[in-house]
Parts: C-alpha cells; structure tokens; sequence
C-alpha cells in the first residue's frame, strides 16, 4: 500500500487539498489523511469518514492504522487563518 493507491481513491471525493501521510516506518500500514473536499459541505463528521472509507473499501484490508480530517475548503481555510 503507498500514497498513490489512497490518492488515486480518494479522488473520486474530487478533493482540493489533500495531504497524505504514511506514518508506518515505510511498511505502508498506517496513514493520516487531510481531506478537503466540497463533497463533505452539510454532512456530519460521522458521514464524512464513511465517504472516505467507502472510496478506500479496497485497500482498508490492508490498512492498520488511519486517521483522517474532512474538511469543507471555508472549514480548511478558516483553520488555515488561526495557524498564525
């Protein structure tokens, strides 16, 4: 698993940013995820997370470890300004 297979995936949420982070020692087991899209606008964390899953269906058998923030591109760019 490398950050290419989950960035081929997760463009099917047609994301803006997107950061992926392998965070496994090179094994590429566990990843951190920044995921803005507009695809998430009105919908509840929860919800969010279940787009991302969805789109990685096929490689989450093979993920250990992943941790993600979904964001609006206003929610990504708000938190953008406070990081002063």
């Amino acid at each position: 698993m490398d950050e290419n297979q989950i960035r081929s995936k997760l463009k099917a949420l047609d994301p803006v940013h997107l950061e992926i982070e392998d965070f496994s020692d090179g094994c590429g087991k566990k990843f951190k995820l920044l995921v803005v899209s507009d695809a998430f606008d009105k919908k509840p964390l929860l919800e969010r997370h279940r787009m991302v899953n969805t789109a990685l269906v096929e490689e989450m058998p093979h993920i250990h470890a992943l941790t993600m923030k979904t964001l609006t591109p206003e929610q990504w760019k708000n938190s953008k300004s406070l990081d002063c």
